[in-house]
C-alpha cells in the first residue's frame, strides 16, 4: 500500500511535492510538542535558531520529495540536478584507491547516490527498516544500477571494504548515530554525540581519500545542486580525535545551507547499552 501511494505521488511535478511538504511540515511542527521541542533545541545547540521557519519547511520538503526520488524515473530523477565538482571525485577514482563519500542528513541527501551511481559503482550502508512493511520501499525504492546496498553489520562492512579494494566508490551518512561498539562521544555543535568511527577506519584501511558531499535542495521545486567538497580536517591518531574531526567537517557543510539540514533527527540521543558522555551539556532527554 505504502509503495503504489509512493509511486502515485512521484508522479506530481518536484513544485507540487515541496509546496505540499511545506504545509505539512508546519503541520507537524504545530501539532507535536516532542517534535517541535526537539527542532528547536537542536536548532538553538548548534546557533541558527534564526533558520527556525525555514527549517519547518523544509524538512517537510525532504518527507516530500522521497516518492520523485525513489519511484520516478531515474532519468527523470537526475534531470532535476545538476553536479559541482564531480572532478574531484573523479581524479580519486581513476587512481584506483577507491572513494569515501561521506555524506550528512543534509539536503536531498538521498539523490546524492543515484547521481554517484549514474557514474560509477557505489556501495552505500543503510540501515534496514525495522517494520518489515517499509522493507520493499526502503529497499527496492532505492534499487539502481550500479548502486549496492550495505546493511549496517559486518557483512556490510566488508562489502565496503571490499568494494575499495577494487577502486570502486563507498557512501556513508557519518551524522547517523551508531549503535553501541560502533562509535565514541565526540563534540558536535558543542554537545557530546556519539559519532560512527566506521569511515576513519575504512580510511586507514584502504587509503581510499574522504570527499564530503551534500545537495542543495533549490526554492520552488527547480531541482538540487550536488556539490563534492574536498575533506580538509585533520584526523588524528584516536577514534575521538577522528570522530570529531568529521563531524568538524560535517559543521562546516551545514553551515552553507543550514535551514537544509534535519534537525529534528536525535542525534543526541544515547544508544543503547552505551554509557553516556561525560559531558554536562549532553542531552539525554531526546533518546528513546
Amino acid at each position: 500500500m505504502l509503495v503504489k501511494l509512493f509511486q502515485l505521488l512521484s508522479k506530481l511535478p518536484l513544485f507540487a511535492l515541496h509546496l505540499i511538504g511545506s504545509v505539512i511540515g508546519w503541520l507537524v511542527y504545530l501539532l507535536s510538542p516532542s517534535y517541535r521541542r526537539k527542532l528547536k533545541a537542536n536548532l538553538r545547540r548548534a546557533g541558527y535558531q534564526g533558520h527556525l521557519s525555514q527549517a519547518i519547511r523544509e524538512s517537510g520538503k525532504s518527507m516530500f520529495e522521497l516518492p520523485f526520488i525513489w519511484c520516478a524515473p531515474p532519468d527523470k530523477v537526475l534531470r532535476t540536478a545538476s553536479i559541482e565538482n564531480w572532478e574531484l571525485a573523479q581524479a580519486a577514482l581513476d587512481a584506483k584507491t577507491g572513494v569515501i563519500f561521506l555524506t550528512p542528513h543534509l539536503g536531498c541527501f538521498e539523490i546524492i547516490a543515484q547521481a554517484i551511481a549514474a557514474k560509477t559503482s557505489l556501495t552505500a550502508l543503510y540501515r534496514p527498516p525495522r517494520k518489515a512493511a517499509l522493507k520493499p520501499l526502503i529497499e527496492g525504492a532505492r534499487a539502481r544500477p550500479n548502486l549496492h546496498l550495505a546493511p549496517a553489520n559486518l557483512t556490510g562492512v566488508r562489502a565496503l571494504l571490499k568494494a575499495l579494494k577494487k577502486g570502486h566508490a563507498i557512501g556513508l551518512l557519518p551524522d547517523q548515530v551508531p549503535q553501541n561498539g560502533e562509535g565514541v562521544w565526540a563534540d558536535f555543535f558543542g554537545t557530546a554525540a556519539y559519532t560512527m568511527t566506521l569511515s576513519a577506519k575504512l580510511h586507514q584501511m584502504s587509503g581510499a581519500p574522504i570527499i564530503l558531499s551534500y545537495a542543495e535542495r533549490l526554492p520552488f521545486g527547480r531541482g538540487f545542486v550536488i556539490r563534492f567538497v574536498p575533506f580538509e580536517e585533520e584526523l588524528g591518531n584516536t577514534p575521538e580525535q577522528q570522530a570529531r574531526a568529521i563531524n568538524a567537517a560535517m559543521e562546516k557543510l551545514i553551515a552553507r545551507c543550514p535551514s537544509q539540514y534535519i534537525w529534528s533527527y536525535n542525534r543526541y540521543k544515547t544508544p543503547p547499552g552505551v554509557s553516556a558522555p561525560g559531558n554536562a551539556n549532553a542531552n539525554h532527554q531526546d533518546a528513546p
